[in-house]
């Protein structure tokens, strides 16, 4: 049986002290709000999770690493390994974000390593998939979300693949005043399904797809009405602990 999630990514914002205290917050108002079939995961700047890991309830709320590394140690400035993510209290790492492929040049081939490199050691990996405005408007997208997926995720045994948790980023849809229906969330979220489904059989109804594109407060609950979206990965309204909350509770 597949999770329903809401993961908050919050890219590169907050202070050391400004991200704990949002995670202190978060964990409050999870609580109060009471039991809900959903998994609540936060994903803050590297430097904040070890902390974070201390401060919220645990039963409640994962953590997730907002990127890894390809290699496990060694010479490799400014990188974060998945082990080093997990030892600090990481239960998952978002791979293949439309941002990182974008400014950082991240290939399918590079996140093909990342992925394993994850499940390694014991992180699950949340892995984006997503077009852009031109692949949508050359009626590419299919096309496009087909070879991430392909390529990334198919050399996978089947109990790898168990540990997937896929996102659904149309990329034209952020931050650019178009919107993404939940028609089209419902359309992309079936294909994803599908093609998994061609590959791993009937697994594939027990992983989790999110939808990435600018899910909010006002629009979350028709969303997540839909068969096959079991979530949100979130960016800015997880900058706001009752935002997230009313995200979190539109399950």
């Amino acid at each position: 049986m597949r999770k329903n999630i809401v993961a908050g990514n919050w890219k590169l914002n907050t202070s050391y002290q400004e991200g704990i205290d949002l995670a202190i917050e978060i964990s409050k108002l999870v609580a109060e709000s009471g039991d809900k079939n959903v998994e609540v995961i936060v994903s803050p700047p590297f430097t904040h999770i070890a902390e974070i890991n201390k401060v919220v309830d645990n039963d409640r709320i994962s953590i997730a690493g907002q990127n890894c590394a390809t290699e496990t140690s060694g010479a490799f400035t400014g990188e974060i390994s998945a082990e080093i993510l997990w030892s600090a209290g990481a239960d998952y790492v978002i791979l293949g974000h439309s941002e990182r492929r974008e400014y950082y040049g991240e290939t399918n081939k590079l996140l093909n390593i990342k992925v394993k490199k994850a499940l390694e050691f014991n992180l699950t990996p949340i892995y984006c998939v997503g077009e852009v405005l031109e692949e949508r408007e050359a009626g590419k997208h299919f096309d496009v979300i087909k070879e991430q997926l392909e390529t990334v995720l198919f050399d996978l045994d089947a109990d790898d693949f168990s540990k997937i948790v896929i996102a659904y980023e149309p990329v034209w849809a952020i931050g650019t005043g178009k919107v993404a229906s939940p028609a089209q969330a419902q359309e992309v979220h079936k294909f994803i399904r599908d093609l998994l489904a061609d590959k791993f059989g009937g697994a594939a109804q027990n992983t989790s797809i999110l939808y990435g594109g600018s899910c909010k407060p006002g629009n979350a609950k028709e969303i997540f009405a839909n068969t096959d979206v079991d979530g949100g990965l979130i960016g800015g309204a997880a900058l706001k602990a009752e935002d997230f909350l009313a995200i979190i509770n539109a399950f």
